[in-house]
């Protein structure tokens, strides 16, 4: 690849048997860009938005010519859709993203860079190609963690679209986008006073002079739209007292990260000092190694409580390594923090992918029971705060060595009616009651669900009448988090066969793949049936397993 514009072609669109488009290059020209090296590129945006599609297309056509591009513009979603969506990316050597305010909030979109970052740690590629279209707000959690550090390409107008296009060209053949934008200007400045702190986007003042919210991601102690739950009070009532131990537990988007923000939010008033770590962040490399993962849990620890980094002088003795981690910790950390610490662990759930799972969780337990021995008293400046989405029980073998079974155990459940009416309340009351019970009887109380159904309408971007009667449609209100859900299992077979088994059968054969399927928040969690009605119908016409 020499970065020059590829030869122009006469060449028409085709869909392939699956529904991706392509581009069928001319024989006569073919042997005119032989010469050139050609690149698999992935290309990722929100389908249906204005200037995400257009320019996405635009981009398509122009690369087309000197490479194999793939874009989902027509394909029928379905077990095949997110086969293939996977293994494109798997066989990508560039993903090209385009980030705008709809599309920072996609989980589809942030689904496929977060693939993309960790197939880049495990075999080098993709490399992601990011594209800011007139966005020009930092990234937030967790795109930051995958984002930030690589450049991007900016797009403010259509009559930046030949720029960009010479710009990707150039950045695929040299493997890297320009650094002449102004990086460090955007990924560091505030949002700007027209746009709202969760960067989403606003109905005009005349329709809905309310501030709204967008349903995605962890919410913000503050929030005007955090509903409380009674696990709320038992959690922020623990926090207050010294050297305790909490655990959140419940299925996917249930509100858990955000509960332990409002932990730590209270633990920061209690003067008490933080480390928050994120499991979802490690990659498989880390996984892996018990010794890369505990120096670099131990050198996380250090950074969120800015000590001096000693992790080297406590890896040269012949301990092991939860011996070393333990000992870094009450002898160095705990000694010269002199202060409570919270230790606040979200996704925790990483660690049962690893193989020294026990050797980690036991080493938690032992950190909780030193608390109670008159000869380590420093542990009980300590208090450990984890969040999983599974039952951990059923994956660790001794009870006596598990940190989920001690101090304050809390399970998070569904919205009730009474909490779907508070907050359709703090929306403007979009809905009547009689339509709050109908979206009970479509999504069964799903934070996540329930809030983006009011986030939609009450932002006028649906009526009511139009998200029920689209409900479980591929490209309806919900299309972008189904079709993430399908992308998430589709190269499990045993998670699809274990989710038609539920939705015809309302039985599962394999109970470790009834765990996972409840951990994903796809069934019930006392139940074997599908937790509302919009999965029940959604997967039960796609399925194909």
């Amino acid at each position: 690849m020499n970065g020059e514009p590829p030869v122009k072609t006469d060449r028409t669109p085709e869909a392939n048997p699956k529904g991706a488009v392509t581009l069928r290059i001319d024989e006569e020209v073919s042997g005119i860009e032989a010469g050139l090296q050609r690149s698999r590129i992935f290309i990722s945006y929100k389908r249906g938005v204005e200037p995400d599609e257009p320019v996405a297309l635009e981009v398509f056509k122009a690369l087309s010519a000197a490479h194999d591009v793939f874009i989902d513009q027509v394909m029928l979603v379905g077990t095949q859709w997110a086969e293939r969506i996977e293994a494109e990316l798997r066989r990508s050597d560039f993903l090209i993203t385009f980030l705008t305010h709809s599309s920072v909030n996609s989980e589809m979109v942030k689904g496929e860079i977060e693939t993309a970052h960790h197939l880049g740690k495990q075999q080098g590629r993709p490399i992601i190609l990011p594209v800011r279209l007139a966005y020009r707000d930092p990234f937030a959690y967790p795109l930051s963690a995958y984002l930030n550090g690589i450049n991007w390409a900016f797009w403010n107008s259509p009559a930046d679209t030949p720029r960009l296009i010479q710009e990707l060209m150039q950045a695929i053949a040299e493997g890297l986008l320009s650094s002449d934008n102004d990086q460090e200007a955007i990924t560091t400045s505030p949002p700007t006073a027209s746009k709202s702190p969760s960067h989403i986007p606003q109905p005009k003042p005349a329709a809905q002079p309310l501030f709204l919210e967008m349903p995605e991601g962890t919410m913000d102690p503050e929030s005007q739209f955090y509903v409380a739950r009674a696990a709320d009070a038992i959690a922020l009532n623990a926090i207050k007292r010294k050297g305790v131990t909490i655990t959140i537990k419940g299925p996917r988007q249930m509100g858990k990260s955000s509960l332990l923000i409002q932990v730590v939010d209270a633990a920061i008033k209690a003067e008490k000092r933080v480390a928050f770590f994120d499991f979802q962040l490690l990659d498989h490399s880390t996984l892996a190694s018990a010794d890369t993962f505990f120096r670099q849990f131990c050198t996380w620890l250090t950074d969120q409580v800015e000590l001096p980094n000693r992790v080297e002088d406590y890896w040269q003795d012949g301990f092991g390594n939860n011996q070393r981690c333990t000992r870094y910790l009450q002898t160095y950390v705990l000694k010269e923090l002199g202060h409570p610490l919270l230790l606040a662990m979200d996704e925790v759930d990483r660690m049962f992918e690893t193989n020294f799972q026990s050797d980690f969780f036991s080493m938690l337990r032992s950190w909780h029971n030193s608390r109670a021995l008159p000869t380590t008293r420093i542990w009980r400046n300590l208090d450990l705060a984890l969040v999983t989405a599974t039952e951990p029980y059923h994956l660790i073998e001794n009870l006596n060595q598990s940190p989920f079974n001690v101090g304050e155990v809390i399970t998070l459940t569904d919205f009730t009616l009474d909490q779907v009416a508070e907050l359709n309340q703090k929306h403007g009351s979009p809905f009547n009651s009689n339509q709050e019970r109908q979206l009970m009887e479509w999504v069964n109380g799903h934070p996540y669900l329930v809030r983006k159904a009011l986030y939609l309408v009450a932002s006028k971007q649906c009526t009511v009448e139009n998200l029920f009667a689209q409900a479980n449609m591929d490209r309806g209100p919900f299309g972008d988090h189904l079709r993430y859900h399908l992308f998430r299992i589709s190269d499990r077979r045993d998670l699809l066969q274990g989710l038609q088994q539920v939705i015809q059968h309302q039985t599962c054969s394999d109970s470790r793949v009834l765990r996972l399927l409840r951990a994903a928040g796809l069934v019930d969690s006392q139940t074997i049936t599908p937790r509302c009605r919009l999965y029940a119908e959604f997967f039960g016409e796609r399925l194909h397993g």
